[in-house]
């Protein structure tokens, strides 16, 4: 899969408040992606801060777009968790949002996400992720009468 078929599934399956971010694929590879979450003063809070809720709305987009790629194009998933650790504040800046999956499995993935101030390795916030992957056979079955 490429950086410009990931913007796609971008723009083709996210809620218009999350495409409102303005993601974009930087890299792909089978396991990763990297995102861009450009500044936008819209995204911040007092002080000029960008907001904690953008960034783990980017970490869970990031995810989306790894698993995507590790599996050739978007499947339908749900995010079972995520955790987030924020440790530095972003200001008039963009973020690189690296999705690594740690774990793929038919039914589950798992995935650890670091955040980076500008093109700096400046980190400033990791977040860790674990989706449910439905079985895509069932869905062509009928359902199971008791």
């Amino acid at each position: 899969m490429t950086p410009a078929e990931a913007d796609k599934i971008l723009a083709g399956n996210f809620a218009p408040w999350v495409q409102d971010l303005g993601l974009t694929v930087v890299e792909l590879d089978e396991r990763r992606a990297v995102l861009r979450l450009p500044w936008s003063t819209r995204l911040a809070r007092e002080g000029g801060v960008l907001s904690g809720q953008a960034l783990m709305a980017a970490a869970d987009t990031a995810t989306v777009i790894a698993v995507s790629a590790a599996r050739s194009g978007f499947v339908p998933m749900t995010t079972v968790q995520q955790s987030t650790s924020f440790q530095r504040a972003v200001v008039d800046a963009d973020v690189l949002v690296e999705a690594v999956l740690t774990k793929l499995g038919r039914r589950m993935a798992f995935a650890d996400i670091t955040m980076t101030a500008g093109d700096t390795a400046e980190i400033t916030a990791r977040a860790s992720t674990v989706y449910a992957l439905p079985d895509q056979s069932s869905r062509d079955r009928p359902p199971q009468v008791p």
